[in-house]
């Protein structure tokens, strides 16, 4: 099983829930590209059997730019596909991730699930993003 992870991370804190879904998919067998949102290819991150994607919460809670670009590139895409959902954020409760999960399922997508993480990911935050790859 391929499983595709793009991410945005403007502190770190995305970017380690990115690696730790990286983990979680090796542990479990599976073939992982890690790829940052600015630099991923839409067609190879469509191919895969799983796609996780991460973003930070930015201003009103709206995806970080170059995810928002690269997601909306992608986004018409998704029918049939399975995907997650993880970030952080760091005022307001993470309605960003709600907004986002809407957007994935109205794209016709099974979502598999979502992580949020408030500020630095804690132990169980970077657990759920090991267990999302496993999905």
């Amino acid at each position: 099983m391929k499983v595709a992870i793009v991410y945005a991370s403007t502190t770190g804190n995305t970017e380690q829930l990115a690696n730790a879904a990286a983990e979680g998919a090796k542990a479990a067998g599976r073939e992982v590209t890690l790829t940052s949102a600015d630099s991923a290819d839409q067609q190879e991150t469509l191919s895969a059997d799983l796609i996780l994607l991460g973003s930070p919460a930015m201003g009103a809670e709206q995806l970080e730019d170059s995810m928002e670009s690269f997601f909306s590139g992608i986004e018409g895409s998704l029918s049939g596909k399975k995907v997650g959902l993880f970030g952080s954020y760091d005022w307001g409760g993470g309605q960003w991730i709600s907004d986002w999960s809407d957007r994935v399922t109205g794209a016709g997508a099974t979502l598999v699930g979502a992580v949020k993480a408030q500020l630095s990911p804690d132990d169980a935050a970077l657990e759920e993003a090991k267990k999302l790859a496993g999905a």
